[in-house]
């Protein structure tokens, strides 16, 4: 039986990107029924300025999982950004990053095998912030004084950071499952809680009381500040890491940096009853309809699709095929040849058509 799957498209090279990534996913052999859906700056003027319009979360919410390119994030106005719009409607509040090093790309590692599991909903990202000047932020720092609080300097925006028992426990538990069924070793929760004693020690203490139900695999703890210096040291150490909202978006980067950069940094984001899978990187809308961009990191966003889709042997196929157009370094696109104006980069289709070979279809 096919899967239906809402795809996305996406704005600016994200069309490119999903079409060349339908086209290796298709390769496989999976059966797949394609529910498209438009969303993004293109139909923002259709849908009275909104990029995200209802029914495409309704299609979503059908179907369970979601194949997406990239969304240009409109600049001004009211909406913040259709990635998180779609994190808080669908409560999708476990983000996925695997950051995994392949041959052929250049970086100054050669041997990272990570994932990072974002808590996608609450701590500084859930969006709770008072105008510096307003009569609500003044209020606010009213009532803080009058509890004892203490501000150096009064003329200031606030931003609130919420950490749950709730949101701490579920996405935890994520992680330990997610480590389980995917055969990692070891989880590490990442925190500040030396310093912020009653948001990130909820989170570090939730984490242990987590860690102890599941004495199968192992744990430990790391403050965030020193586990930047730990990966770039010794990367070889960690295996799954588990971060609040702020910090899981800045550690990703920058393990997305010890593999290559974005290009190659897949992601995915879970909830109870919806799955959507996209590139970590942006639209680049100045290279749109220019077959140029990098597909690799939609693709690899693809296999953990097929995995989500409990398709293992198909993923492990597409991900061989991929690993090796990279090591081969032929079929790529400017950004992974040694130098960015290689006269032998080929376009986003064309990776397409060499993983596609790859997968033993013939290219017509």
């Amino acid at each position: 039986m096919a899967h239906r799957v809402t795809l996305i498209p996406g704005d600016g090279t994200g069309p490119e990107l999903t079409e060349a990534t339908r086209r290796v996913l298709e390769a496989t052999g999976v059966e797949f029924d394609w529910d498209v859906q438009q969303a993004g700056t293109d139909v923002m003027e259709e849908h009275g300025g909104n990029p995200l319009p209802e029914h495409v979360l309704d299609s979503i919410r059908r179907n369970g999982v979601a194949l997406k390119g990239p969304i240009t994030t409109p600049v001004g106005g009211g909406f913040r950004s259709v990635n998180v719009g779609l994190r808080k409607e669908l409560d999708l509040y476990a983000q996925v990053r695997p950051c995994k090093s392949y041959e052929g790309v250049r970086s100054r590692f050669d041997d990272v095998d990570l994932i990072i599991v974002r808590e996608n909903t609450e701590d500084l990202y859930a969006g709770i912030e008072y105008e510096q000047g307003t009569p609500d932020a003044e209020e606010l720092i009213r009532w803080i004084e009058s509890k004892g609080g203490r501000l150096r300097w009064t003329d200031a925006g606030i931003s609130i950071k919420p950490i749950s028992v709730t949101g701490t426990r579920r996405i935890f538990e994520f992680a330990f499952d997610y480590a389980r069924r995917n055969g990692r070793r070891k989880v590490t929760a990442v925190h500040k809680a030396n310093i912020m004693k009653f948001s990130d020690g909820l989170w570090l203490r939730v984490a242990r009381e987590v860690a102890a139900e599941n004495g199968d695999i192992e744990f430990d703890d790391r403050i965030v500040d020193n586990m930047c210096m730990q990966l770039v040291q010794r990367p070889e150490e960690y295996d799954v890491l588990v971060l609040p909202n702020l910090y899981g978006d800045v550690l990703s980067d920058l393990c997305a940096g010890m593999i290559g950069g974005l290009g190659v940094a897949p992601g995915a984001n879970y909830g109870e009853h919806a799955a959507v899978f996209e590139p970590t990187h942006g639209s680049a809308p100045k290279y749109k309809g220019q077959n140029k961009v990098n597909p690799i990191a939609q693709m690899l966003s693809g296999v953990l699709m097929l995995r989500h889709l409990e398709e293992q042997e198909a993923a492990d196929r597409l991900e061989a095929a991929i690993a090796e157009v990279i090591r081969e370094g032929r079929s790529v696109t400017y950004d992974m040849k040694p130098s960015r104006d290689d006269p032998t980069a080929v376009g986003t289709s064309q990776v397409a058509d060499a993983i596609v070979e790859k997968l033993g279809v013939v290219v017509g």
